[in-house]
């Protein structure tokens, strides 16, 4: 897809027959393409329609109902923030009643869109022209917020950004351009000295913009944000996505934190001020309690699983793991809690016996702290995912002072 296309989606006339689409199915695809070129749509034209449809079909996940109103590409569309998380970051400079945001990378324009929605004007821009259009177009409901071909490195930041009650966001490109993975999408890095614009550049825009936010690698390690900013990693649905490190009237509370999200749930956010600073440790088995919680990976990866152990007097099972036991039942909105039915030491001829005795026939496995394979274990105690005419149960396989373990669990949501 190039400019003229991009243009001509935007266009009144793209846009109605984009509209008149119907919804995408692979199997239709063929018959789809071949009537759009019988109305006189070109190849260009016909393979963007049947592109944006599809690509609308898959981000109904993250955007919902505003996917309809936007454009994208395939590597726009995995790279933008969701809508959740949008919001999110959205709501940090609305809450420091920032006027005017620059966002340095802004992608198709997700996290923009989401600015714009709560009254601040954003100005954005990106390297790649035809992602800048598409952000363009996106942000069109908002007529003072735009987007338009740059650089981050050439932004120049207002004289007195306080007065300008200014804001930078920034997304630094943490995947090589040209180089693609086996899925055919361009490789993802990991080195926070791969990000462009690189993380002094990062620096230098928050030292000359106080109120600035960068999102980054959900593996950035503690010591990297400065003092006095506030590290946030942010999870959706147990999968953690970023962390994001906010400077200046952007930070709700300095240090690490950690932001819980989950649909139909509301937000959860956890800090080091309710974090226990050593969290008490099981020594042996013996140790565990009648409940284990599972710590949600953002959780885990800010190390505040203190604010676990904290909630409920409990102690860790393995430093690093995310697994606290306890004998207290407390509903954590950053934790998943399990009763447990049963644990003992980890031995494949002890456990296949277990579950022969209790008439387990499908099993699901959770493993963390120990390197198995799952599909060998389950051929090991001759059971499959399904129960069929038996019980299900679920296995946590971990450590546990140090000792492998398995703790059969029933989930308490």
């Amino acid at each position: 897809m190039d400019l003229t296309t991009v243009r001509w989606l935007a266009s009144p006339e793209g846009h109605a027959a984009l509209h008149d689409l119907p919804e995408y199915r692979e199997a239709d695809a063929v018959a789809q393409v071949s009537a759009l070129r019988a109305e006189g749509r070109s190849a260009e034209q016909a393979a963007a329609l049947m592109t944006q449809k599809r690509l609308r079909a898959r981000a109904q996940d993250k955007f919902g109902e505003f996917a309809q109103g936007m454009l994208f590409t395939p590597d726009g569309l995995e790279q933008a923030s969701r809508l959740e998380v949008a919001a999110t970051h959205a709501g940090r400079y609305a809450a420091a009643s920032l006027a005017t945001v620059h966002d340095l990378g802004c992608g198709i324009g997700s996290d923009a869109m989401a600015m714009s929605a709560l009254g601040v004007t954003v100005q954005g821009i990106d390297a790649d022209p035809l992602t800048a259009a598409l952000a363009d177009i996106n942000l069109r409901p908002w007529p003072d917020s735009r987007a338009r071909t740059g650089v981050a490195e050439d932004f120049e930041p207002p004289l007195d950004p306080l007065h300008a009650r200014a804001g930078v966001w920034l997304d630094p490109a943490r995947r090589t351009p040209g180089v693609a993975d086996r899925s055919g999408r361009t490789r993802r890095v990991f080195r926070l000295d791969e990000i462009s614009p690189s993380w002094d550049f990062v620096l230098s825009v928050a030292r000359d913009v106080p109120a600035t936010g960068a999102k980054l690698s959900p593996s950035l390690p503690h010591d990297i944000p400065p003092l006095g900013t506030e590290a946030q990693w942010l999870s959706w649905q147990g999968t953690v996505l970023e962390c994001t490190v906010w400077w200046g009237p952007l930070v709700k509370e300095t240090g690490r934190s950690a932001r819980v999200l989950r649909r139909g749930h509301p937000p959860v956010e956890v800090d080091e001020r309710s974090c226990e600073d050593d969290p008490r440790r099981a020594a042996a088995l013996a140790d565990t309690g009648r409940w284990l919680y599972e710590a949600d990976r953002a959780v885990v990866r800010a190390g505040l699983i203190g604010t676990v152990t904290g909630a409920v007097s409990g102690a860790e099972l393995e430093p690093g793991l995310g697994y606290v036991t306890s004998d207290l039942e407390i509903d954590l909105g950053h934790a998943r809690r399990f009763e447990v039915l049963e644990a003992m030491p980890f031995s494949v001829k002890a456990l296949r016996a277990w579950l022969r005795e209790h008439g387990i026939t499908g099993l699901t496995i959770k493993k963390r702290g120990i390197r198995l394979d799952e599909d060998q274990l389950r051929r090991q105690l001759k059971i499959g995912r399904g129960a069929g005419d038996g019980a299900s149960a679920t296995i946590v396989l971990t450590r546990v002072g140090g000792a492998q373990s398995v703790l059969v669990v029933s989930p308490c949501d």
